[in-house]
């Protein structure tokens, strides 16, 4: 079975290494030593001066946008092209999630669809990096200065994911930069995952104790209970898990690279085949691998089965759109008539087994079966 994506997986020896501190100490989880090293290890990584660590990524997202205290009913423009997460963690902060239209290339938000759907009642706007693309960051930091916004991004796809120069400021910036806060996904599906985890990154010092209030029941010690918080803390296993990915996360996207070239090669100038673009100045990190079959929804499912047939497990990835689900058919701009953009690509796309052990051999074999 080739699946759309397989975890990584340190040697098992690193791992035991790595958690023999933890039957000495006894102490596996409230924020313990793993937990503490992995947070200065990612705020190193990241070039960042804040990382707070959760259980999952979800969690995560919702308390980013609890942090901002945004008025009850405000209206968040978003995009539909995303996991069911992004829009859950809006509606389950009372707050109203507004879908825009997404860049047919790079397929995140459109930052001119999300403008000309700001209200008096829009209070944040939350895009989407999408596949190792970033959104359009400079944009949108713009937009949100102009309209006095808060911006909190889903960067779940983007670990590793590097952009040369910010609003004509030199260096070198990781998507963990950009906005009021970024949600990393740490899930076993992704490029760096600590099995199950999450991480939120800012630069504004005075989110870090609520932060850690809202993730810990609000305890700030033994004696003190100063908010009304939930628990959303990452266990020592889990960082230990990341502590040892961490040490090789760059070498697994240098191989998923080694991937996509060879998909490139295989695909690139197919009629009726859209592959991503590489978008200038950012170093991607090979998250997913998708594939638009421009032509009529049947090709894409044909295609679907046949893989299936043969064993491999591609991912309609993101299909349907979430402003296409029951539970939001009254938002909004809901319904994917309203997001034809994102419609379309929904409709054809196909994200191939990506993952940096997956062999030339395989990966001729899926490409086999898409130009048949």
């Amino acid at each position: 079975m080739i699946n759309v994506t397989r975890s990584y997986l340190p040697e098992l020896e690193e791992y035991i290494n790595e958690i023999k501190e933890i039957w000495d100490s006894h102490w596996l989880t409230n924020m313990g030593e793993k937990h503490q090293a992995l947070e200065r290890g990612l705020e190193t990584y990241f070039s960042i001066p804040h990382v707070i660590l959760f259980t999952n990524g979800h969690l995560a997202l919702e308390n980013a946008l609890a942090v901002l205290n945004l008025p009850k009913g405000g209206e968040v423009i978003t995009t539909p092209y995303t996991f069911a997460s992004t829009t859950h963690a809006i509606v389950r902060n009372g707050l109203v999630p507004v879908f825009a239209d997404i860049d047919p290339e790079t397929y995140t938000l459109d930052p001119a669809k999300a403008e000309a759907l700001i209200t008096d009642k829009t209070v944040a706007i939350l895009p989407v990096h999408v596949y190792g693309h970033l959104c359009d960051v400079e944009a949108f930091e713009k937009l949100a200065r102009k309209y006095d916004l808060k911006l909190v991004y889903d960067a779940a796809h983007t670990f590793g994911v590097r952009k040369e120069g910010f609003l004509g400021a030199p260096g070198s910036y990781s998507a963990a930069y950009f906005g009021d806060l970024s949600m990393f996904s740490f899930h076993a599906t992704k490029v760096f995952h600590t099995i199950e985890g999450g991480a939120l990154t800012f630069k504004d010092e005075a989110l870090e104790q609520p932060l850690n209030d809202l993730k810990n029941f609000g305890i700030r010690n033994a004696e003190e209970v100063a908010y009304v918080g939930g628990n959303a803390k990452m266990s020592e296993f889990q960082a230990a898990m990341g502590l040892c990915n961490l040490r090789h996360v760059d070498a697994e996207i240098a191989k998923r690279k080694i991937v996509a070239e060879h998909y490139d090669a295989r695909l690139s100038g197919r009629q009726g085949i859209v592959l991503s673009k590489p978008q200038e100045g950012v170093c991607s990190n090979y998250a997913y691998y998708p594939v638009v079959f421009d032509g009529y929804k049947k090709d894409r499912d044909r295609i679907f089965e046949e893989m299936k047939a043969e064993g491999i497990v591609p991912r309609k990835y993101f299909y349907p759109l979430t402003n296409d689900f029951d539970c939001y058919r009254d938002y909004p701009q809901a319904g994917k008539e309203k997001t034809p953009i994102a419609a379309h690509v929904a409709g054809r796309v196909l994200t191939l087994p990506m993952y940096g052990d997956l062999s030339s051999e395989d990966i001729d074999r899926i490409c086999d079966i898409v130009l048949r």
